[in-house]
């Protein structure tokens, strides 16, 4: 279709004046950004009563969150060609209003297939809204230190939207119902779109647009075999004859899905993107970072209120403290960011992070939330903090113009991806822990409201699968350590550098 339409004007050129309108449309984007990271989150507190009201089983209920992350993180790529050809404002624009249709869509869901569906949908059109709004940023903030200040406006919404999504599907659950926790999404985004419209100036590449359709139906079938070969695994075993199909499958379509990307004209990743190793070193401390974090939230959500009792709302304001934690520290870190250089901060984060991880392995079935939960969601939030804003400078550090739509959206596919295959491997091993627990005490009886009697595990044995959990989610922050430490070898001056040449290349044409 983008054959179709007529090419703008306005492309990406050499430098020109700063766009005066540049903050304003930093608001307009940064709301878009954040109702995109709360939707990977504001179901979450919702799950125990989505359960109840559409019949969905224990083993289902993470594909609430899954769907949309998958298909948010398997599309992204391609929705970052999408927006560098068609035009980033159009993509923008088109992806606010389909993601308003979606959350309707899920919002009024009669059954768990169509809510399935309603969130794929979601994650669709989120594919083709964020990596347009990063870009639009990037090609905007020219200027080394603004760009850090807009960067950090993103690293703050990155890290804390999760948090803040939490805390507001708690209140839209407890006050409403939980279909609201998607409803609201329609109001915000048609408000949000007509204000881009106005506000928003449009920029795309020059030449003519290819799109590698090919490479976009490997790379998705690839992680969709992944993530649900670690769901099976969690019932039928590493070794059952499915679990094993679809992991061998995984591997062999993304296997496939390179070479493609090395023989096509027009990529959907070209591979001098990641290949350069301090980007690289970003996407993976980005996707082991989101496969920590997503699967952390999911843990303590589900220790507040099958374990606490807490209701959605109280379980939604006891992650205030993360969200606080990374707003607050999100001012520090770009103005340190200029004069440290990005490695120094993101070597720091991590170790805080993952040392906060780690001490969630000594919650216990009592409420333990003020001297256990508090501290290590705090020690998480400012170790975050230090690692979302300069990681999204890195990962975008020296890309061609060009590339920057697909360059975002590599940054937003690690985390999403990552979300994707860290819950879903993460729960494996913590079910796998529950189940061994429950073999060792038993379980216990529970007499429901129709007066039904179930066996259910009890506290001690979900609270044994939580720590497993934990643990491998501080593994997984240690690998990202890992990979900052051996790939982000980048220094304060060559950073400069970099930052200097991307200002001389991408501006928003006028």
């Amino acid at each position: 279709m983008a054959d179709l339409l007529p090419m703008s004007d306005t492309k990406d050129s050499p430098a020109t004046a700063p766009d005066p309108n540049r903050w304003r449309m930093l608001a307009v984007i940064a709301i878009a950004q954040l109702m995109i990271v709360l939707d990977g989150s504001i179901v979450n507190v919702a799950l125990p009563h989505m359960q109840e009201a559409l019949g969905i089983s224990q083993a289902n209920v993470t594909w609430v969150v899954t769907a949309y992350t998958l298909a948010f993180g398997g599309l992204l790529l391609l929705g970052g060609r999408v927006a560098d050809y068609w035009g980033r404002k159009r993509t923008f624009i088109v992806g606010l209003s389909g993601f308003a249709f979606a959350s309707l869509l899920g919002g009024l869901a009669p059954n768990q297939e169509l809510l399935f569906s309603a969130r794929a949908l979601q994650g669709a059109f989120a594919a083709l809204l964020a990596p347009a709004a990063l870009s639009l940023v990037t090609v905007a903030f020219t200027e080394p230190r603004e760009r850090a200040k807009a960067f950090g406006v993103f690293g703050a919404l990155s890290g804390g939207g999760a948090a803040i999504g939490l805390i507001l599907g708690g209140v839209l659950t407890d006050s409403f119902s939980w279909r609201w926790t998607l409803g609201v999404n329609v109001p915000i985004a048609i408000v949000v779109a007509i204000f881009a419209w106005f506000v928003v100036k449009e920029s795309k590449s020059a030449g003519h647009p290819s799109y590698d359709i090919p490479g976009a139906a490997l790379a998705t079938s690839g992680l969709l075999a992944l993530v649900y070969g670690f769901t099976v695994a969690a019932q039928d075993g590493w070794t059952a004859p499915l679990t094993l199909t679809l992991l061998i499958g995984a591997v062999v379509l993304l296997g496939a899905f390179v070479v493609v990307e090395q023989r096509v004209k027009n990529p959907l990743l070209p591979l001098r993107i990641p290949r350069n190793p301090v980007r690289g070193g970003s996407y993976l401390t980005f996707l082991f970072v989101g496969a920590g974090m997503f699967a952390m939230f999911l843990f303590l959500t589900y220790y507040f209120q099958v374990v606490l009792g807490y209701s959605a709302l109280k379980s939604g304001l006891h992650f205030l403290p993360f969200s606080l934690g990374i707003i607050a520290a999100a001012g520090v870190v770009a103005r340190l960011l200029p004069r440290t250089g990005p490695r120094p901060l993101m070597t720091g984060g991590l170790t805080f992070a993952m040392l906060g991880m780690l001490s969630l392995t000594r919650i216990t079935p009592e409420d333990q939330y003020w001297t256990s939960v508090f501290p290590a969601l705090l020690v998480m939030s400012l170790g975050l903090a230090f690692v979302f804003i300069p990681a999204s400078s890195t990962a975008l550090s020296g890309v061609n113009p060009k590339d920057a739509g697909v360059a975002s959206a590599l940054l937003n596919t690690s985390q999403q991806v990552g979300g994707s295959v860290g819950l879903a491997l993460l729960s494996t091993l913590s079910v796998a822990a529950l189940n061994r627990s429950v073999e060792k005490i038993g379980t216990v009886a529970v007499t429901g409201a129709d007066g039904t009697v179930t066996q259910m595990p009890q506290a001690e044995s979900l609270v044994a699968g939580y720590h497993v959990g934990f643990l491998w989610g501080s593994v997984l922050f240690g690998l990202a350590l890992i990979s900052t430490i051996v790939l982000v070898r980048i220094k304060k001056s060559e950073f400069h550098a970099n930052a200097q040449d991307e200002e001389a290349v991408p501006a928003m044409a006028h």
